[in-house]
């Protein structure tokens, strides 16, 4: 069997607003596990709890990624300001 190579370079990554995404969709899930804690006996009855703590887990991932883009986010700034430090210093000097 032969290896695969790819025919083409890969596209770069998009950038965007990471942040308010995550942080979107960690609030979504949060109210989708909210909105079913009232049903929490008719998913149990009918063998569906993964449902709720599905929506539970996505909440709690959501809050690990929320911290690791605003940490990316952080950095990703504080490297541009880093090199336009430099760049400005070497056309001063």
């Amino acid at each position: 069997m032969a290896k695969w190579t790819a025919k083409h370079e890969a596209p770069a990554p998009l950038e965007g607003p990471v942040v308010a995404t995550v942080t979107g969709g960690t609030i979504i899930w949060f109210a989708m596990f909210v909105v079913q804690l009232p049903f929490y006996g008719w998913f149990a009855d009918r063998d569906l709890l993964w449902w709720v703590w599905c929506c539970a887990a996505g909440a709690f991932l959501g809050l690990i990624g929320l911290w690791y883009v605003r940490g990316r986010d952080a950095a990703l700034k504080r490297h541009a300001a880093e090199r336009a430090d430099r760049d400005a210093e070497g056309s001063a000097g």
